[in-house]
């Protein structure tokens, strides 16, 4: 998959493209659909199926603040790539591009700089000054466009605000439904105080750049990381059982304000400093609690480890369980 982050540096596609615009955040049922009818159209055509994003909310220009992401940008050009989308065009939401006015960002970002020859719309797609930019204008400027309609899970129309409320409540199994797979975080890895090595349960510290996780605790669940799909094909390699915890360390940190999400793989440690690494959470283990020593918490974490062990070994990767709907989701095997 291509990525361009500058508009100036925007070579059309030779084929054209099949665009689709909008934030992404989360990247879930609902923009599945709309990726999933993008692929589908592009092969039809044979053009180049290419997505316009950008790389901070809107609305931290548009309202001076903005929701804390579900995805970070790295994390949604990773969900884009499983997708099959071969494009994506990662703009600058500045003050400049928020005053542009809709006629101008066709010409500028779909005619100049994508070459696009047919659009798939989400049902409330819209960009451009005053939001002019609908599907149904497209059409009426003689664009052809397919408008993907509303998705809904268990009676409630998917959207990336009621996963973030689910996110927050710690109700994993409505937001994953939502989301067509697990909750998952990906972020870089830092260097911490090697703590977890000195006990031998070495952890990833991830640096989620402000993106939102689920509640403090202790989850189970599978990591993947950048660089190491052993197909060669780039993006993440393979699932690893492993366990994640979320919080403040207060055995070993009394009194710090900062939460962290620290990654430990059960089957062996790696050199992960400085790459990417995703995490899915898959169930709740316990929550977060200071012990007495660092004995105690050692024995606690081998417990973790081995209950974590188990109910892995019962789980698919990239799979959700039974939704409020009552149905069994997954994406598609393309899109994991």
């Amino acid at each position: 998959m291509q990525t361009v982050f500058e508009a100036r540096k925007l070579v059309p596609p030779a084929a054209g493209s099949v665009v689709s615009v909008g934030v992404f955040d989360g990247v879930h049922l609902g923009h599945l659909a709309i990726l999933i009818a993008n692929v589908e159209r592009a092969r039809h055509l044979g053009a180049v199926s290419a997505i316009v994003t950008f790389r901070r909310h809107p609305k931290r220009v548009l309202l001076g603040r903005a929701p804390r992401a579900l995805t970070t940008l790295e994390h949604r050009l990773e969900l884009f790539r499983r997708a099959g989308i071969g494009l994506v065009a990662a703009l600058d939401f500045d003050a400049g591009l928020s005053q542009m006015e809709a006629p101008e960002f066709v010409a500028r970002f779909l005619v100049a700089g994508l070459h696009t020859r047919h659009l798939v719309l989400g049902f409330d797609s819209k960009f451009g000054r005053d939001r002019q930019g609908t599907p149904e204008w497209l059409a009426g400027q003689g664009w052809p466009v397919d408008i993907v309609p509303q998705v809904v899970v268990g009676h409630r129309p998917v959207s990336s605000t009621a996963i973030r409320e689910a996110v927050d409540l710690g109700d994993l199994a409505s937001a994953s439904a939502m989301l067509g797979r697990p909750v998952a975080v990906l972020g870089r890895v830092v260097r911490g105080e090697a703590l977890g090595r000195r006990i031998g349960f070495p952890t990833a510290n991830l640096d989620l750049r402000h993106a939102l996780h689920p509640p403090e605790g202790v989850w189970a669940g599978f990591a993947r990381v950048a660089g190491a799909d052993p197909r060669g094909e780039g993006g993440l390699g393979p699932p690893l059982a492993a366990v994640a915890n979320i919080g403040r360390r207060p055995t070993v940190s009394a009194g710090a304000a900062d939460v962290r999400v620290e990654v430990h793989l059960l089957d062996g440690a790696q050199d992960l400093y400085g790459k990417s690494l995703e995490f899915e959470f898959h169930e709740r283990l316990r929550g977060e609690q200071r012990f007495e020593n660092l004995d105690a918490l050692q024995a606690q974490i081998a417990n973790d480890c081995a209950r974590a062990r188990e109910l892995l070994a019962a789980r698919e990767p990239g799979r959700v369980g039974s939704d409020p709907g009552g149905e069994s989701r997954a994406l598609p095997p393309a899109a994991r």
